[in-house]
């Protein structure tokens, strides 16, 4: 969403330097990315600004799907932050859903495609990967231990090593 946020507001050439941001965007780009509520009057001024420039019409739409997206997220209720949820997903996987940001219709289309995945932060609370990508970062500092052994009896010696596999057998033998 925030490389469709940043794409909208540089593919605008209303200042007439295609591809490049005007440098009032590039100064507003960080309240920009900022959950409105967290917004300090000032930024709220400032985003208000940049977003009613009728050259920012792409931009105002991206936007406004970034801050759809994260109040669904951040909705109390699951089950409606869901419904609000599908309803974003399919108003922007329209063609027409986003007119003059063809990047809010790719990110609905992709979006779509992988729903389930995006449904599953609401259908299973407490969930995280945290715990997975715990164990892979162990097994690929292991790998990286073991790296160079040719020779099976000796990778599994000195990935028991690194991991306290020997603890207990020497334990035992005291």
């Amino acid at each position: 969403v925030r490389r469709g946020l940043s794409r909208c507001a540089a593919g605008s050439s209303a200042n007439g330097r295609d591809g490049a941001a005007p440098r009032t965007l590039y100064k507003g780009r960080r309240i920009l990315l900022k959950t409105a509520s967290l917004r300090t009057d000032r930024q709220k001024a400032r985003a208000d600004d940049l977003l009613a420039d009728p050259a920012n019409k792409p931009l105002a739409l991206a936007h406004g799907a970034y801050q759809k997206i994260i109040s669904c997220y951040a909705h109390e209720d699951r089950r409606k932050g869901r419904g609000m949820m599908a309803e974003l997903i399919e108003s922007l996987a329209v063609k027409s859903g986003a007119p003059g940001c063809p990047e809010l219709a790719t990110l609905g289309r992709t979006l779509k495609r992988r729903m389930g995945d995006v449904f599953a932060f609401f259908d299973h609370p407490n969930g995280a990967n945290g715990p997975t990508e715990a164990i892979n970062g162990r097994l690929e500092t292991l790998r990286d231990i073991a790296l160079g052994f040719r020779n099976l009896d000796n990778y599994i010696t000195r990935s028991l090593l690194h991991t306290g596999g020997f603890r207990q057998a020497i334990q035992t033998h005291l």
